[in-house]
């Protein structure tokens, strides 16, 4: 299989070479226009373009080893979407998230929100969710919640593909989704307003204020959405709000502050063979970090705090043809996570980058079920912490090689402690190319759910590991209008937490048992034709020796952007194939989708915009036995001044 692999990787590669040769030999024009998005041609990207994540401090994108993706503000915007998420899933490589329906997540069975990468799943706290720089999990449960990410917060989001465990610790072995949150650049007054409305009585609104004076800027930002559901008794309803304040000290020193919170009701009505009743969930989710930073030509560093909580409410309710009664309690918990990291990076000497940092965090929490009698069970109530140090250097050879080194280590409380190594180099290659080689390692300490809470849970797990090998070959031609890349990956992967019978008695138990081989590729590209249109694509593919759950093997994505006057249009396709929606028995679904998004502009500050999804009208499950939405339609009205 692996030679099998080697051999698809190849035959894709030569293929998608020989369209980026003919495409720069046929592509007419001189426009001197200069991209600014790694996945599109939409906005002006200089190639000395600076991401945060992958170093913690502002760095050339093309000085660092890994893979990092950045979706821009344009891009946000252009898609309409109240979140984040489905908005990654079309323009990442190798990402994906499965859905509930038209609006929301959820956090329970069948309610979705799980994201996985290269097939390592963040519902199992494999991937971690930042804002800022700050992780978002929660204590107990190890994993992000998807309906806290909401577009109206976000200025940018880049994306780690690989391990980030080096510099983010245990939850970040399969990559980072880092939200950039937006700021005002100018002294002034700017506030939007957003408002849609569409198929199963969804309703989207959203208000954002920025205001800059002086030193002073902040970001106050407040949302509600709503929706029936496509399925009897699946209606949601989310409240979000997000608040940011900050104030520049000098050139050199500021201070910031920022809280996010999110509370929403959702219904769960079961797989289409097991129908559930009274499946109800309230979840409040609450971020908060204040941060003191420095930065200078010479040396940036940070020494932030943050906390985050959350609330659990849960009737994970009863399916009466199976003869079953309504449920006499109620899950409930709390969790929590403190931390405080601290970096700084300097420039030593000339191509010299040093970066060394610190960081602590508890987490923890309490679960309890609550009987309708008024009585109470407890189910845990634990706290465990994590202290790690790590130092990355970072050194360019001329102007054609850049390399870098970096080690962490890290204890937990309670497993031990782990050393993780990252390594890569970069080639700095005439008519700017780029070749880059890593190898990294990620691993995952178990979750207080795995070890405490619910049989099958085990206080003896050991930590989840894994290597990742990595080259990657990106270009950009046509003074910057046309754009490619591709990426080959192996990830070699021991100790995951499956749960299987129970050696030493009956039942089953939590077991470090599980292996990862998997190895795949992926492709991306853009090109400007001209100011008005542009075209984007991208694809992975992905082969799993040991299959998993919401991880498709094949993921391409194509689409046409158009942009002149009053109107802006997008329209894209995007075709799964090989997506296992279970594994045992093995069940997996083919399906592609069609989406456009237009708006346009009446008035000054005033557009109108239309959302249309699956506009093919395809039948199709992400997860096994929860049926999709068919087409559904959104317009809506969008308001700045």
């Amino acid at each position: 299989m692996r030679n099998q692999f080697i051999v698809t990787a190849a035959i894709a590669v030569g293929l998608f070479s020989t369209v980026i040769c003919r495409a720069q030999r046929t592509a007419a024009g001189n426009m001197r226009e200069i991209v600014s998005d790694t996945l599109s041609s939409q906005r002006a990207y200089s190639l000395d373009e600076v991401v945060v994540t992958g170093t913690r401090n502002e760095t050339d994108v093309r000085h660092l080893s890994q893979t990092v993706s950045v979706i821009n503000r344009a891009r946000i915007e252009q898609a309409h979407q109240p979140a984040l998420l489905p908005i990654l899933t079309e323009q990442i490589p190798g990402l994906f998230t499965t859905a509930r329906g038209v609006l929301g997540y959820g956090v329970s069975g069948g309610a979705a929100g799980g994201i996985s990468l290269r097939g390592l799943s963040g519902g199992s706290g494999r991937l971690m969710a930042l804002i800022d720089g700050h992780p978002q999990y929660m204590g107990m449960f190890g994993h992000p919640i998807s309906d806290a990410y909401q577009s109206l917060m976000a200025e940018r989001v880049e994306v780690l593909r690989g391990p980030a465990s080096m510099l983010y610790g245990s939850n970040a072995m399969g990559g980072v989704i880092n939200i950039v949150t937006r700021r005002m650049q100018e002294d002034g007054i700017k506030t939007g307003v957003n408002i849609g409305y569409g198929s199963y009585n969804t309703l989207e609104t959203e208000v954002t204020n920025r205001i800059r004076k002086g030193r002073f800027s902040s970001v106050v930002s407040g949302s509600y959405n709503r929706t029936d559901g496509h399925r009897h008794d699946m209606n949601f309803e989310q409240y979000g709000g997000y608040s940011k304040l900050g104030y520049d000290f000098s050139e050199v020193w500021n201070v910031r502050a920022d809280i996010n919170l999110t509370h929403f009701n959702a219904s769960q009505p079961g797989a289409v063979t097991a129908p559930l009743l009274d499946a109800d969930q309230r979840v409040t989710r609450g971020m908060t970090s204040f941060a003191l930073e420095n930065h200078s030509d010479r040396t940036s560093g940070a020494l932030s705090f943050f906390y985050n909580w959350g609330k659990h409410w849960i009737n994970d309710g009863y399916n009466p043809k199976k003869g079953e009664e309504p449920l006499d309690y109620r899950f409930n918990s709390l969790d929590n996570m403190m931390g405080v990291s601290w970096y700084q990076s300097a420039r030593l000497f000339e191509g010299n980058r040093l970066t060394v940092g610190a960081d602590y965090f508890r987490f923890g929490g309490e679960a309890w079920n609550k009987y309708l009698d008024g009585k109470r069970s407890d189910i845990v109530d634990k706290a465990e912490n994590e202290v790690a140090g790590y130092v990355d250097f970072r050194q360019d050879v001329g102007a054609w090689l850049t390399f870098d080194a970096g080690v962490r280590i890290d204890h937990h409380s309670r497993i031990g402690t782990e050393w993780v190594p990252q390594a890569g180099l970069s080639f700095h290659l005439p008519g700017a190319m780029e070749l880059k080689a890593s190898v990294s390692k990620g691993f995952r300490y178990p979750t207080i759910r795995e070890m405490y809470m619910f049989p099958p849970q085990n206080p003896d797990l050991a930590p989840e590991r894994m290597w990742n090998y990595e080259l990657a070959l990106s270009q950009r031609l046509l003074d910057g209008r046309l754009s490619y890349g591709i990426n080959v990956f192996y990830i070699d992967g021991e100790n995951l937490i499956l749960t299987l019978p129970n050696p030493n008695g009956s039942g089953r138990l939590n077991q470090n048992s599980g292996k990862i081989y998997h190895s795949g590729f992926e492709l991306q590209t853009a090109y400007r034709i001209n100011v008005a249109w542009s075209v984007d694509a991208n694809y992975s593919f992905l082969h799993m020796e040991n299959p998993v759950v919401a991880a498709p093997e094949q993921k391409l994505y194509a689409g046409v952007n158009y942009t002149q006057g009053r109107w802006s249009l997008s329209t894209g396709v995007q075709h799964l194939a090989g997506l296992y929606t279970s594994t045992s028995p093995e069940v997996k679904e083919n399906f592609t989708l069609w989406n456009i998004r237009g708006s346009y502009r009446a008035a000054k500050g005033v557009a109108v915009w239309l959302r249309g999804e699956n506009l093919l009208a395809q039948k199709y499950e992400i997860n096994a036995g929860y049926p999709m939405p068919r087409a559904t339609v959104m317009a809506g009205l969008n308001i700045n001044f």
